[in-house]
């Protein structure tokens, strides 16, 4: 029994100290949604590496304080919002924090460069 509650204990630890990983990204649905007129982009980087450039029309509020700031920018809660970070990492946790908070139509666009790619094509 001792042998079990250690293995669970050890378990229970090692999945507690893993990083969080990103969510699921989706340019294509990133670049529907922002044709929306109503549609909010915002860029979770710092601003240094926003200063290194973003896209058009996004705001910048870091995914640390997305939940603070969000009301905001977004008072509907089923206003489309789009994320993105350098990776979509950063972009898949402000995505769980939107959603927690109940806001139903929000996008993880993943990597800067992949979604400015996507809407380059567009």
């Amino acid at each position: 029994m001792r042998t079990l509650l250690a293995t669970v204990a050890l378990a229970l630890a090692l999945a507690l100290s893993l990083p969080a990983t990103a969510g699921d990204t989706d340019q294509a649905a990133a670049v529907q949604a922002m044709r929306q007129p109503n549609a909010v982009l915002i860029d979770v980087r710092t601003p240094e590496e926003v200063a290194g450039g973003a896209i058009p029309g996004a705001r910048n509020i870091g995914y640390e304080e997305i939940g603070d700031q969000i009301a905001e920018v977004a008072p509907d809660k089923n206003t489309p919002i789009v994320l993105y970070c350098r990776s979509g990492r950063r972009s898949g946790i402000a995505q769980d924090s939107l959603q927690e908070l109940g806001y139903t139509r929000v996008i993880n666009g993943g990597g800067y460069l992949d979604l400015k790619t996507a809407l380059d094509k567009d």
